[in-house]
């Protein structure tokens, strides 16, 4: 990965977060494979998003992908993937942004990509902040990012993509990790805002 001293890189947060915009965005600039977890996680199905893949077949699928990549950015949340896969990463870059934003976007990428947004996704996203560790929440990101073995960093600024892609380079890069490394509060590591 040339600029960066990481072979794995796993970039999760909220939907609508951009954890797949900066997945592409940052595999491009880095030379290396990109894979979206939905890719994995759901089957091929018309209409989309409609039966799921098992864990252990997802997280076999990927870690194949990843290995025969060599280098990867891999986009979307693992959680409950299975510790195999969990743990196959250098580097975890978590992104928030507020609710709002979150939404605003989902609707316009939904539209765009599909003619329609779905009232229940937009329901179910909006339920992300306050959500316990029992569903895809900060909650359960925040439970998951405290117990990886790799180094965490924390972007949580509306940025364009460039701008989100030249600091997590730059925060990957940092010699003094330990202020984006340190525990926060929640517990998790490398808050980074």
């Amino acid at each position: 990965m040339g600029e960066i001293p990481y072979q794995y890189i796993n970039i999760v947060g909220a939907s609508g977060s951009g954890t797949t915009t900066l997945g592409r965005a940052l595999a491009a600039r880095l030379g290396s494979a990109f894979f979206d977890a939905d890719d994995f996680y759901w089957m091929p199905t018309v209409p989309p998003f409609s039966m799921k893949r098992s864990a252990a077949e997802r997280a076999s699928m990927l870690k194949k992908s990843m290995t025969s990549a060599f280098e990867a950015v891999v986009s979307g949340s693992l959680c409950s993937w299975g510790r195999d896969i969990e743990d196959s990463f250098d580097l975890v870059i978590f992104l928030a942004l507020p609710t709002m934003l979150r939404l605003e976007r989902i609707e316009r990428r939904d539209i765009a990509l599909y003619g329609r947004c779905e009232p229940k996704f937009l329901d179910w996203a909006a339920r992300y902040d306050e959500g316990d560790i029992t569903c895809r929440s900060l909650a359960l990101h925040d439970a998951w990012l405290s117990d990886r073995k790799c180094r965490v960093i924390r972007l949580e600024r509306d940025e364009t993509v460039e701008e989100r892609v030249e600091r997590a380079i730059a925060l990957a890069n940092s010699v003094s990790s330990a202020a984006n490394d340190a525990p926060t509060p929640a517990g998790s590591r490398g808050r980074e805002s």
